[in-house]
């Protein structure tokens, strides 16, 4: 059985791993660029499953659309889909407290936007 916080790990590392390709980075003077290394992260707290939802066997994705600094804090967060509005504040809340290893163009770390699945499986 894999934890939440390594689900969580693991569904952030394959939605980047596929947008790999699509990655780009907006330089001060307009252009984009594309991301030579993706983000990395390095603290991911799972979001918090709605009680409710878990009690009526309610399972659920969220796609989180974030863009993550040159520090590799989260500056925004919103809620690109959903299989349900409960589960979305949770998202939210979780995607604003990870920390990650920021994008790198050039060697010089980028701020960059991605979207993350947030998976609430009632078996987890």
């Amino acid at each position: 059985m894999i934890s939440r916080s390594r689900s969580a790990f693991l569904s952030f590392t394959l939605a980047v791993a596929a947008l790999l390709p699509s990655i780009w980075a907006q330089d001060a003077n307009g252009i984009y660029n594309k991301v030579e290394e993706p983000p990395v992260p390095v603290k991911t707290p799972p979001p918090k499953y709605p009680e409710a939802m878990r009690r009526d066997g309610v399972s659920g994705v969220v796609a989180v659309t974030v863009v993550i600094d040159e520090k590799g804090s989260v500056t925004e967060a919103t809620v690109s889909k959903s299989t349900h509005p409960d589960f979305e504040r949770p998202s939210l809340d979780a995607m604003r407290s990870w920390k990650f290893k920021p994008a790198k163009v050039g060697g010089e770390p980028v701020k960059v936007r991605v979207t993350v699945p947030m998976r609430f499986n009632v078996q987890d």
